[in-house]
């Protein structure tokens, strides 16, 4: 698999990377410990170097298969967690003087001493200000200068969010919500690449929904069932739209992913996978690219239907 450099930090991280919220996680529905191992193996393999989770993912066991799976190869790999909403006994909390004892806990779980990138999970949008969380970013900072961690920033959904953790810290990393259903940040991505920051592209397959497995009416009795049957229909609807302008011979997981990885900003993309044929299925997506014309076309299709009213994820 082709490398891409992770902004200037002098990381590179693969094309794909595998996002492990899904490893063995009960809220998806899954509790097979020895698939999770098996995926990150066939990761491996494929020539997958980027893994990312979090503390909160499935309470903790992402980062204990990820720690069992990685431990032969961990200078070789990229390992991303997050200081997060779920902090152990001081959860909901977003202070400093939590961000070491959480790490440690990570640390435990992934049979490291090091991570190469540390983000904020989502945290309110007034904290992802370094000068109203001044003291918040210095405690990442001097992580950072003790080797703890290599890089530090935030995981975020919105174009004013990156803009703003670009403008007011020294955040060389930040995971994005990106999709061709979902394109909002797009505007931010080169302010991104000119500061040397390298970006982790998040829920690429929009949920499921660009996979090609939710086509038609389909019911959700996991994480997804907080759609209303309105989100639902308008959400059927555009990926017919967005299935017809793909290329025969390629499937709607591919060139969802194509269409990330078309963006030259992005340094890689994570989708998450419950089986290794879904992941291998993933990593095959970095094998072709989409036409000039294809990606414009699903540019236009977030311009033309989603732009003004964004779907809720």
């Amino acid at each position: 698999m082709k490398l891409r450099p992770f902004g200037n930090t002098g990381m590179n991280v693969s094309e794909i990377g595998l996002g492990a919220w899904q490893l063995a996680n009960p809220d998806w529905g899954i509790n097979d410990k020895n698939e999770a191992l098996k995926i990150v193996q066939k990761s491996l393999e494929a020539g997958c170097n980027f893994f990312d989770t979090a503390p909160g993912y499935g309470g903790g066991r992402s980062e204990e298969l990820l720690g069992q799976g990685l431990k032969s190869v961990r200078k070789d790999i990229i390992l991303c967690t997050k200081f997060s909403y779920y902090n152990e006994d001081h959860k909901g909390e977003w202070k400093a003087k939590h961000v070491r004892s959480v790490l440690e806990g990570s640390f435990k779980r992934l049979q490291t001493d090091y991570v190469d990138i540390l983000l904020l999970h989502n945290p309110p949008r007034e904290l992802m200000d370094g000068n109203a969380s001044a003291e918040l970013y210095a405690e990442l900072q001097k992580l950072k200068d003790e080797g703890k961690i290599r890089e530090y920033g935030v995981s975020l959904d919105w174009r004013i969010e990156l803009e703003n953790v670009l403008d007011t810290t020294k955040s060389k990393a930040a995971e994005v919500f990106f999709n061709a259903l979902y394109q909002e940040c797009l505007p931010a991505f080169s302010k991104a690449q000119e500061q040397g920051m390298g970006l982790i592209v998040k829920v690429p397959l929009d949920s499921g929904w660009l996979s090609g497995r939710y086509r038609g009416n389909h019911k959700f009795d996991d994480v997804r069932s907080r759609w209303s049957p309105e989100i639902l229909a308008r959400r059927s609807d555009l990926v017919e739209k967005f299935a017809a302008l793909i290329p025969e011979g390629t499937s709607m997981a591919h060139a969802a992913l194509q269409f990330v990885l078309a963006q030259p900003q992005v340094s890689t993309v994570i989708p998450g996978a419950k089986t290794v044929e879904q992941a291998l299925d993933n990593f095959a997506a970095a094998d072709k690219q989409l036409s000039k014309e294809t990606v414009q076309a699903m540019r236009d299709l977030w311009t033309r239907e989603i732009e003004s009213n964004p779907l809720p994820w």
